[in-house]
């Protein structure tokens, strides 16, 4: 009986697939041998989800009697990131000692007025789930919380607190003084000197104003920085209508009620006036090299030391994020790429860039390669950061001065085509997040006062051309160059040299002749 259902179970297989679409194992089951890229008979047909960007909910903004902003992205869940975003930062400090953000940063969410130490704010986030952070940039503070839904009204009370009540205690200034120490001693020791190689292309490009001037506090300058300073500079730019109330995952209505509530009629700790020393300097590119010889030796020890290097970024003026060139500009740092020379991965780590396949691939000699592309609201800097051993720097240069000169070729189709999808993918990748929902709306809403949505971007990137690129990348390629060089430079060419390359036709550097090697 059991060996006659068997082979009945056999013919409705053979039935159903064919003869020769059935195989039989020794241990008497069978298969269907079809092709993988073919779909299976007797399945229904696949219903794929179409991303098409578009959000559930608007971007609401409101702004008070005071000027302040209340901008809010609703989303679903049961946690939301609520936060204030200042226009305030390094490039503000030209009237001031520098290094006033990079305090204010370290002293966020100390003793406030209604808090005796930040233990008490912790233990009070804490009851809520939640989670505080500051963090400041060239033009940006922001300060957020992410909570509960049901904690909204402490979370902003706890906000208002932290921004315009700070005690600023002698006891938390002497602490910061020694965070600020141990950081600048930490970012001359890292193994990785992106960050540093960065302050120093943009002091090189925008030489002593706005974004060019430092973003971390000189050492010369932590000893200077006390509580009367930091309370005139908070008098000037810590003004209503300087912020934004930033809140991802609750209702618009409800946070402008807490917004009213804590924020419309605090009086700061600094007191009330009229703002009278602001900045509002536009950005001066200029241009210029910033070198820095330093024995890179010694960077990583152990069993397997990094070997020692030298590291060179070269950077040219793009625009501001307010400009329509600033989407094609960002579609070609995409294009670029780049990385490490031991990266692993596919397509979409960025191994058909252009600074992978052009650069990495044919020159195992470079340690690294990559495209950064750094947006303001009045000016940009695009540069592409390479690192070798010391005694090939001037063909590491001459490389990469090359890439910049063929940038002005025309695209390829499907290299353009992958670089914009890699962009949105990127994009809306980044919009999962809640945390990053809320900095884009307070960013967006803080420098234009709106919010352009992911289709929209989405849209702008997908319209990019190849007549763009080529367009921006010329108007690009007529600004001085940006030079910022770390390591051993005894083989670094000149800037004139650097700058001749970038004004050829090919980007080669000046040959040069020597009567002894």
């Amino acid at each position: 009986m059991a060996t006659h259902m068997s082979r009945c179970r056999s013919w409705n297989r053979v039935q159903r697939f064919g003869i020769a679409a059935y195989r039989k194992y020794s241990s008497g089951c069978g298969y269907p041998n079809i092709s993988l890229s073919s779909p299976l008979p007797g399945i229904p047909k696949p219903v794929f989800a179409s991303v098409d960007g578009q959000e559930k909910y608007e971007t609401k903004i409101t702004t008070l009697e005071n000027g302040l902003k209340v901008a809010s992205q609703n989303k679903f869940g049961q946690f939301c990131t609520v936060g204030i975003l200042v226009n305030s930062g390094s490039r503000h400090e030209a009237k001031y000692p520098s290094g006033i953000a990079h305090f204010l940063e370290k002293l966020a969410f100390s003793s406030t007025a209604q808090y005796g130490s930040k233990d008490e704010i912790l233990l009070t986030l804490e009851k809520h789930g939640g989670i505080c952070d500051c963090q400041t940039s060239r033009d940006t503070t922001m300060y957020a919380v992410s909570a509960e839904v049901k904690g909204l009204d402490t979370v902003v009370s706890l906000l208002s607190d932290a921004v315009l009540q700070p005690r600023l205690l002698d006891e938390e200034i002497e602490m910061t003084r020694m965070a600020v120490r141990f950081e600048l001693e930490d970012l001359n020791m890292r193994p990785d000197p992106e960050p540093l190689l960065t302050e120093m292309i943009h002091a090189a490009a925008y030489r002593g104003n706005t974004v060019g001037l430092p973003r971390f506090c000189p050492v010369e300058n932590i000893d200077k920085i006390d509580k009367n300073i930091l309370h005139n500079y908070l008098r000037n730019y810590y003004s209503p209508e300087r912020m934004v109330l930033a809140g991802v995952g609750i209702e618009h209505e409800q946070l402008v009620d807490c917004a009213r509530k804590y924020l419309l009629n605090m009086r700061p700790a600094w007191g009330i006036s009229t703002p009278a020393n602001v900045d509002k300097s536009v950005a001066q590119y200029t241009g210029g090299i910033v070198k820095m010889e330093k024995d890179m030796s010694d960077v990583s020890l152990g069993p397997t030391p990094i070997p020692e290097l030298t590291h060179i970024m070269i950077g040219l003026e793009s625009c501001s994020f307010l400009e329509e060139d600033f989407i094609p500009f960002a579609v070609l740092n995409m294009m670029m790429g780049g990385g490490g020379s031991f990266s692993a991965g596919g397509p979409g780590k960025g191994m058909f860039t252009r600074l992978y396949l052009n650069v990495l691939n044919r020159h195992h000699w470079m340690y690294n390669a990559t495209s950064y592309h750094h947006s303001y609201e009045d000016s940009g800097l695009l540069c592409i950061h390479a690192s070798a051993d010391p005694r090939q720097v001037r063909e590491m240069v001459e490389i990469i001065t090359k890439e910049f000169i063929q940038m002005t070729g025309t695209a390829g189709e499907m290299e353009l085509e992958r670089a914009k999808t890699q962009l949105k993918s990127m994009l809306m990748m980044n919009l999962e997040s809640r945390p990053v929902i809320f900095e884009d709306v307070g960013r967006q809403v803080l420098s234009t006062g709106k919010r352009k949505l992911p289709h929209e971007l989405c849209k702008l990137i997908s319209n990019v051309t190849s007549s763009d690129i080529k367009r921006v990348t010329t108007k690009m390629l007529r600004s001085k160059p940006a030079v910022a060089a770390l390591g051993d430079l005894t083989e670094l060419p000149s800037y004139e040299h650097i700058q001749t390359a970038l004004s050829s036709k090919d980007g080669r550097l000046p040959r040069m002749y020597r009567l002894f090697r």
